[in-house]
């Protein structure tokens, strides 16, 4: 399955790995001092290194599928609305303006949304000048696209 993102995104993902792996390295560490205290069975640094090695190997594994599955989108399409367009919107009552990004890097409150989102969904294939209709935690919202970057 193809994960699309932007470049930032993929970056981003890139970063976390990195310090999962750095992460993993000082948990060896701890679980080599721990061994050295003997009796593994009592020994709660030893557990406590172990459960928090699993749990990073899992991490690891989760963010490098992710960016081998990583397909990075470099700009907006131009006048259909995809990932990596910034889209400014009307209601009516206020206007606003999303930057349609991987479910990865999604920050609702910063206005970066994925296509995953009721929103993003919604406006991803269309183009300057529609309207659309969107069911939201709020209720039924309507937009008009006003621009496509």
């Amino acid at each position: 399955m193809t994960n699309e993102m932007t470049a930032q995104g993929l970056d981003n993902l890139k970063k976390q790995l990195d310090k999962v792996r750095a992460q993993l390295k000082e948990v060896a560490q701890r679980i080599k001092e721990a061994r050295d205290l003997g009796d593994l069975s009592e020994n709660a640094e030893y557990i406590e290194a172990k459960n928090e090695q699993a749990f990073l190997l899992g991490k690891e594994y989760e963010l490098d599928q992710k960016i081998k599955s990583a397909r990075v989108v470099r700009r907006c399409s131009g006048d259909t609305v995809t990932v990596g367009c910034k889209v400014g919107v009307n209601n009516g009552k206020m206007a606003a303006v999303f930057e349609i990004v991987g479910s990865d890097e999604a920050d609702p409150l910063n206005g970066r949304i994925s296509p995953d989102s009721p929103i993003g969904g919604a406006l991803c294939g269309h183009r300057v000048g529609d309207k659309i209709s969107v069911k939201t935690p709020a209720g039924m919202s309507e937009y008009v696209i006003t621009k496509i970057d």
